[in-house]
């Protein structure tokens, strides 16, 4: 484990002031106008407009993201193949690396779930999907990212997976689940189980993502988090599944939810689907007053 990410983590938990991860990329270049794919979501915007890419990123940047997210939730081997897997890895990292240089902003590399994120259902198998994750996440860390980003995780079998792999080969990694509104991953056990399963294996944070605010409200109602952890809430309006992702929660009323958690020492807090950097930006200056 890489001890100066952990330091800084922790340092945040202490300091009452969480790092500020960016917000949507995906769903920000769907509202831009770029079309997502259903198994390779904007993989090809890395080839098409990777411009836009490294604009989005300067944005983050400037709107005050201490980290970034690598535009890699579905360049994995399972959607697109190995060999184009690492292709687009590289091109995708080092588009973050560009705009990173010269700043102390982290590199997160995304690792996303092998398959669609929110269907219970799965249709490869163990060793495809272990191949896919062992792949992908090597392919992050030999192009140069800070620590892996295994978000939008809500099965079980899988987060294991992810979890030995990482520790095994001592690679940062933090695991950010998803789960519905009956408070359970996809694949049925609980959160709690998840996270106890996550902790032996030392990750540098457990986060939430792509949850309802309201979801997110009953879970942290019944959940005592004692560990060290981070949430970025869906800020989109419709449903999960919806072809075009519109922003459904202002900055302004973002940040009233987040706001609400601070009490509960998050060590970083961003947004997903549905926000932008103005998001980001509402944070930076509310957390920093």
């Amino acid at each position: 484990m890489n001890e100066n990410l952990l330091k800084l983590f922790n340092e945040a938990v202490i300091n009452k002031k969480p790092l500020i991860l960016d917000g949507s990329m995906g769903g920000l270049l769907s509202q831009l106008g770029f079309v997502w794919d259903s198994e390779k979501w904007m993989t090809d915007v890395i080839e098409s407009s990777p411009e836009t890419i490294v604009k989005l990123h300067e944005e983050y940047i400037e709107a005050g993201a201490d980290i970034i997210t690598t535009n890699t939730f579905r360049t994995n081997p399972a959607a697109i193949g190995a060999h184009q897997s690492k292709l687009m890895v590289e091109k995708a990292t080092n588009l973050a690396k560009k705009v990173a240089e010269g700043t102390s902003v982290l590199i997160a590399g995304s690792n996303a779930p092998a398959e669609d994120c929110y269907k219970a259902d799965r249709t490869i198998n163990k060793k495809t999907l272990e191949l896919n994750h062992c792949n992908h996440i090597d392919f992050l860390i030999d192009t140069g990212v800070d620590f892996i980003l295994n978000e939008t995780q809500s099965h079980l079998d899988e987060i294991k997976i992810i979890c030995q792999y990482c520790a095994k080969n001592d690679i940062p990694f933090i695991v950010s689940l998803f789960f519905d509104k009956n408070l359970k991953l996809l694949s049925g056990e609980s959160i709690s189980t998840a996270i106890d399963m996550i902790r032996e294996y030392d990750p540098i944070s457990i986060g939430f993502n792509c949850i309802h605010p309201e979801t997110f409200k009953i879970f942290m109602v019944q959940f005592d988090l004692k560990i060290n952890w981070g949430f970025y809430l869906n800020c989109g309006s419709g449903n999960l599944t919806d072809q075009e992702i519109i922003c459904g929660i202002s900055p302004a009323r973002y940040w009233k939810i987040v706001s609400s958690y601070l009490n509960k020492k998050p060590a970083f807090i961003g947004s997903c689907c549905g926000s932008s950097p103005e998001h980001i930006k509402i944070l930076k200056i509310e957390i920093n007053a």
